[in-house]
């Protein structure tokens, strides 16, 4: 039976057959990577790894190994503060998602590859090495490379692989969630239409981690919003919380189902041309929300958490020209200049600092230096479990102490 306690147990079993097989082939290994050793006795840095695509919880393991060697020219060691749990994530890790991790040259070898998982994490500088004059010791940083395995204690990483975190004002949480779902929720709100104060938007995904930043970054700018989330036992006690946020409207996805919806979203409005749309579930519920926009409106797709194709009436596109899109995140990173990012990324600074962007619901998930592989596999089992299906409501974020 696929209980949670025996993907953990697989997980295990995987980890100590990934250790054998690296230990074997050691000769082939980075001269500055040294042989794994078992959490039994403790040396310096750990990371979540996998070696196969698969179930988060079957293929995920632990794996402690030698601190980092000082870094070469133009290079950084860096000590990793938090690093979310996203769900694009586990995505990855199940090899459904189109980026990918690049096998970790210091803990592979070319028989056995090893990735470590994560994308998004914050990390202060622990050693410079030479030839870098923009970093110093203690900076806080944030990943710009995609995919470059978060999951860790610490890491090397080059120069060019991370950004200095605007604002000395931000605390951890807010600094190592400020690459992913904050963007997404600007961008989104600023690259298909232009919106003026008293415009509405419409989403659903409402109490994702982006959409509760669509809501704040929606409201700093005057726009209202109308919000769909799913049905359940402490929905008034949610719907409070979205509100408290700046939601103008919240409203289930059974609300949207009742014929008598949309005379209630007419008088809302006020018959105004509702121009976008936001969709990270698909399926039903997104057909329904785009019959609501108005003409020459914008449907912008990020997600699918319903796992269901989106099927939309052609009247849509005949009658009410709609237009339809994808986002992503990383492709926007792609496409732009660094000047675009850190400006971006000041823009979100200066609205975490006014208190116009909260951190998401979230809890720290610490992983002690002196916890066994064992014992770490199983936290992380934990969380994924509690995560998995988007219901779980609060972002995790990994706390990967160094070994002792």
């Amino acid at each position: 039976m696929n209980t949670p306690a025996a993907y953990c147990q697989r997980a295990v079993q995987l980890g100590a057959s990934v250790r054998h097989g690296l230990a074997h082939h050691t000769s082939v290994v980075r001269s500055s990577a040294r042989a794994f050793r078992t959490s039994a006795v403790h040396f310096g840095q750990r990371a979540i790894v996998y070696s196969n695509h698969g179930d988060a919880s079957s293929v995920l393991s632990s794996l402690t190994f030698s601190d980092l060697p000082p870094p070469p020219p133009k290079t950084l060691n860096i000590r990793f503060l938090l690093s979310p749990i996203n769900p694009a994530d586990i995505n990855v890790i199940e090899g459904v998602y189109p980026a990918k991790h690049l096998p970790s040259n210091d803990l592979s070898s070319d028989e056995h590859p090893v990735f470590v998982a994560g994308n998004e994490g914050l990390a202060e500088v622990v050693a410079v090495g030479e030839g870098i004059s923009e970093l110093s010791e203690r900076d806080w940083v944030v990943m710009t490379k995609p995919q470059i395995g978060t999951w860790a204690s610490g890491r090397n990483v080059e120069v060019g692989d991370v950004l200095k975190v605007p604002s000395s004002e931000l605390s951890e949480v807010q600094a190592a969630t400020i690459t992913v779902n904050p963007p997404t929720a600007y961008n989104m709100l600023h690259d298909f239409v232009q919106l003026q104060a008293g415009d509405w938007v419409i989403q659903n995904g409402a109490n994702s981690a982006v959409g509760q930043a669509v809501i704040q970054i929606a409201a700093s700018k005057g726009l209202q919003t109308i919000n769909f989330i799913r049905n359940r036992e402490d929905v008034e006690s949610l719907k409070s919380h979205l509100g408290a946020l700046g939601a103008t409207q919240v409203v289930t996805y059974d609300e949207l189902s009742d014929n008598a919806f949309k005379s209630k979203f007419k008088t809302w409005t006020q018959g105004r041309n509702v121009r976008l749309g936001l969709n990270c579930v698909s399926g039903k519920v997104t057909t329904l929300m785009a019959c609501l926009l108005g003409e020459d409106a914008h449907l912008v797709s990020y997600g699918a958490m319903s796992k269901s194709p989106m099927s939309l009436p052609t009247s849509l596109f005949i009658f009410k020209n709609l237009s339809c899109h994808g986002f992503w995140q990383t492709r926007w990173y792609a496409q732009k200049t660094l000047e675009e990012r850190v400006k971006m990324m000041n823009i979100l600074a200066d609205l975490i600092r006014d208190g116009k962007l909260r951190s998401p619901e979230h809890e720290i998930l610490v992983i002690g230096g002196r916890e066994s592989d064992s014992d770490t596999k199983t936290k992380i089992c934990s969380a994924i479990s509690r995560l998995a299906g988007g219901k779980y409501g609060r972002k995790v974020l990994l706390k990967i102490e160094e070994t002792p």
